[in-house]
């Protein structure tokens, strides 16, 4: 299956010597949650942008649904709905009148129906006759999500979109981003809230400093970049680590009731038995042992600094 949207080699220098994205290639399959992650500067928004026909490219070619976005921006443009990362409403504009004329810019003939639908998914309709400033901060974002949708586009783009955002809103912006995926549109969203991208996402990929360092499914990702964490608890406190004890990356917690021990879920051997057997033959009694998965932040985070070092 052709993928949805297709990027190749696509590079954004400026004339200042800029550059923004270095020769990033991704293939983006129709109906999945990509997450893309980076640091403030990383090339995020560039990349959406250029997708989106917002930027020229420097270098490279993109193509959604099969259409260049260069030389068929005309249709591609139109399988694409964008919510920005700026809240950039008309002030005196009332919201359903907003989400209307969006769509009309996409030639799409009226449908109050549809609108209706859309507005009433997003807890907008009984707002649908305010005028944008007398919302909230959250609820112009939904206005945005709204407007983005109003022509039903195939691929839609979240940038930061639950920046500002309570919590109980970004709960139902999630689940209209899940009833959205049911349908089949394609989602790529950028977010600091990297629990949101564990949650959500099908795919993640990581980009800074313009270049893409990796695309992976989620559960790929975590398994080959992500440890374990055992913790063992202690029925009494030790002062020291025993020297026999030293050279197996263990700490001791400053109460010295806690081991802590870092493995590799893909490794052979864990050397968690080992490690149980070498405590009870000391004497040292364990009340409870207990195990963490690495989280996706501490995996970003390790990716990013790597790579910066």
């Amino acid at each position: 299956m052709r993928p949805i949207i297709d990027i190749d080699q696509v590079s954004k220098r400026y004339g200042s010597g800029t550059v923004a994205l270095n020769h990033v290639s991704l293939q983006i399959e129709e109906g999945e949650i990509l997450a893309l992650l980076g640091p403030n500067g990383a090339g995020k928004t560039t990349l959406i942008s250029i997708i989106c026909g917002l930027v020229v490219p420097t270098d490279g070619t993109v193509r959604v649904g099969g259409h260049d976005i260069r030389k068929d921006w005309r249709a591609a443009r139109k399988l694409i709905g964008l919510v920005p990362q700026e809240i950039a409403l008309e002030p005196f504009e009332k919201v359903i009148d907003c989400v209307r004329f969006t769509r009309g810019l996409y030639g799409e003939p009226p449908d109050d129906a549809y609108i209706e639908q859309l507005l009433r998914s997003l807890a907008l309709w009984d707002k649908r006759e305010a005028k944008t400033r007398e919302l909230s901060g959250g609820m112009k974002r939904r206005v945005l999500i709204a407007k983005a949708l109003s022509h039903r586009p195939k691929v839609l783009f979240l940038d930061e979109p639950t920046a500002g955002v309570d919590v109980a809103l970004r709960r139902e912006m999630w689940q209209v981003v899940r009833a959205l995926r049911a349908e089949g549109v394609t989602i790529i969203l950028t977010t600091h809230y990297l629990e949101e991208a564990e949650d959500m996402a099908d795919r993640i990929g990581v980009i800074n400093r313009g270049e893409l360092l990796l695309v992976k499914s989620k559960n790929e990702l975590m398994g080959e970049f992500g440890k374990k964490h055992l913790t063992v608890s202690l029925y009494e406190p030790l002062a020291t680590l025993p020297a026999e004890l030293a050279g197996r990356g263990l700490t001791l917690s400053a109460d010295g009731r806690e081991l802590g021990y870092a493995y590799d879920t893909r490794a052979e051997r864990t050397g968690i038995a080992h490690l149980l057997a070498e405590l009870a033959e000391r004497g040292i009694a364990v009340r409870d042992v207990s195990t963490k998965q690495s989280s996706l932040e501490e995996i970003f985070m390790s990716l990013v600094e790597e790579e910066t070092a």
